[in-house]
């Protein structure tokens, strides 16, 4: 039991001893010098520095501190800033470490691929490349060492979350059912008008004759005159030559008061008589239409894409909580 414990105590002097030495390495650090650094949290046998929490946190200080917070509202974003921050880089250290546990690893091949992926999404030249990085202030081994950790933590996602995923077809069912309006498409109308203009400034007289004529127009088209025909001998309207044809339109795009008019007609009805703004009118629904309306089965690879997104979103967020349960993590205020 005695020598149990002297093996334990001499396990933590020689972290505190390496951990002192490491200190003393630090650039402009020495045995005569003031440490400014300390540890900001330690993960398993890792640590997190401050100096590293306040580089990560930097960027989001200053837009912070150029928010126009009050005093208080200003420190109080600034503390929960500052706590996701860290939260993150804790995350980001149990994944590297798990990475290496799984003895997961990524080629010079693989990181090569993904730098001409770059390139061709870019239209960059190698050249173009290392450019817009050097106005970043990065460099090419830098791009190196982030791709090489976003592989790393892609593959490592992939063994423990994704390939365990399975959709299946009535995963893909029961999705559509309950989100048909998603893949109904949108209700366009073909329209048509007649419009007579009501001469500026008008009296009531003038309106009922304007009103009068529109409506031995109407009658017309009700006893199977052609509405385009008519539309050409009496609209005023820019389209008149053409037979009033306005082209199609989402429903919910037209004023309130023409939505509220065409609910209900079907293809070769009209309206009854308008009095709108530039005039009586009346409109004719040429056709109703449906466009990029989907059917389960053009719909099933979107939505097959979907469901595995938020199950790996879901299941990716249970797996590392569960790996923050059980793992050794403390932070130092």
């Amino acid at each position: 039991m005695v020598t149990k414990f002297f093996k334990e105590k001499n396990k933590v002097l020689a972290c505190c001893g390496l951990l002192y030495l490491f200190l003393l390495l630090l650039p402009g650090v020495s045995g005569s010098t003031k440490i400014v650094d300390r540890i900001a949290a330690v993960v398993n046998d890792d640590i997190i520095l401050l100096s590293e929490l306040n580089r990560s946190f930097a960027p989001y200080m200053e837009k912070i501190k150029a928010s126009g917070y009050s005093p208080e509202k200003e420190k109080e974003m600034i503390f929960k800033a500052r706590e996701n921050i860290l939260k993150q880089l804790i995350e980001r250290k149990l994944i590297d470490q798990e990475i290496k546990n799984s003895h997961i690893s990524v080629s010079e091949k693989e990181i090569d691929n993904a730098i001409e992926r770059i390139k061709k999404d870019n239209f960059f030249t190698a050249e173009d490349l290392i450019k817009a990085l050097e106005n970043d202030g990065k460099t090419i081994e830098e791009l190196r060492g982030n791709i090489r950790e976003q592989i790393l933590r892609k593959k490592l996602i992939n063994f423990e979350v994704q390939s365990k995923i399975v959709i299946t077809r009535d995963d893909i069912k029961t999705f559509y059912d309950s989100h048909k309006e998603s893949y109904s498409g949108v209700k366009k109308v073909y329209l048509k008008n007649i419009l007579m203009q009501i001469p500026a400034g008008a009296g009531e007289k003038e309106k009922l004759a304007v009103y009068a004529q529109m409506e031995a127009v109407y009658k017309r088209i009700e006893k199977g005159e052609r509405f385009e025909d008519l539309a050409m001998a009496f609209s005023q309207a820019p389209q008149a030559s053409n037979g009033g044809d306005l082209g199609f339109f989402r429903i919910d795009a037209l004023a309130p008061k023409l939505q509220k008019a065409i609910d209900g007609l079907s293809a070769g009805e009209m309206t009854k008589i308008l009095d709108t703004d530039q005039g009586y009118q009346i409109f004719f629904v040429q056709e109703i239409a449906r466009v990029g309306a989907k059917s389960m089965e053009e719909a099933s690879p979107e939505i097959e894409q979907k469901l595995f997104n938020e199950i790996v979103d879901n299941k990716f967020k249970t797996w590392l909580e569960n790996l923050r349960k059980r793992s050794h993590i403390k932070i130092i205020r």
